[in-house]
């Protein structure tokens, strides 16, 4: 089962039902799926993974009267760049001017990476996904406009949605089992059983009942 960061879910606040057109798009030749309000704006551009480099890049985006929804996959292959070093620009370059609230591990089924969430000068808030998975950077951003009171729900579920449809991993498994064991909590998931962890530093590690 999917994880859904306990932070996350503090971060964003109750409001009106979403719009009931929110629909599933699939891009098989990027292996994902996500939920968008419309249908999205496809553009090719190019991504900075590193100062003084850029990538190829796929955005799909939509903005919607409470938000805007973006996915960027920016190509890594053949950069020779390490997963840290992309996260790590990543957001250091997308929370500048602003004030992150959270920066944790995150995982989608068997694919890991981070997501923070950051408060903008404007009052906006911004909730980013970062995944380094089969040789591309898959950057997930819900950001709620100031001042509207379904922006949050709606950018949790947003986040909530995206799914790689290639049933891979970006980690290996004594990797994963290393995770699982570190993590020193005796929570448990709603199916009575240990959680599963998004990272050793995962914050649910440190829960004790």
């Amino acid at each position: 089962m999917r994880i859904v960061a306990i932070a996350v879910a503090a971060f964003a606040v109750s409001g009106p039902a979403a719009a009931q057109n929110w629909e599933e798009y699939t891009y098989p030749e990027y292996a994902f799926s996500v939920t968008f309000p419309a249908k999205p704006q496809v553009e090719t551009t190019t991504y900075q993974v590193a100062e003084g480099r850029s990538v190829p890049a796929h955005v799909y985006s939509v903005r919607w009267s409470n938000g805007i929804f973006t996915v960027t996959v920016a190509e890594l292959a053949n950069t020779g760049l390490d997963e840290r070093t992309v996260i790590d620009h990543a957001i250091k370059t997308l929370s500048a001017g602003g004030k992150v609230i959270f920066d944790i591990p995150h995982r989608i089924y068997r694919v890991y990476g981070r997501q923070f969430a950051m408060q903008g000068t404007d009052g906006s808030r911004s909730t980013v996904s970062l995944f380094d998975h089969n040789g591309r950077l898959y950057q997930l951003e819900a950001k709620a406009l100031p001042g509207l009171s379904d922006g949050p729900a709606d950018a949790l579920r947003f986040e909530q949605s995206l799914v790689f449809t290639d049933g891979g991993s970006n980690r290996s498994e004594d990797t994963i089992r290393a995770i699982r064991e570190g993590c020193r909590s005796d929570l448990l998931n709603g199916a009575g059983n240990p959680i599963n962890p998004a990272g050793l530093d995962d914050p649910r590690c440190q829960v004790t009942r």
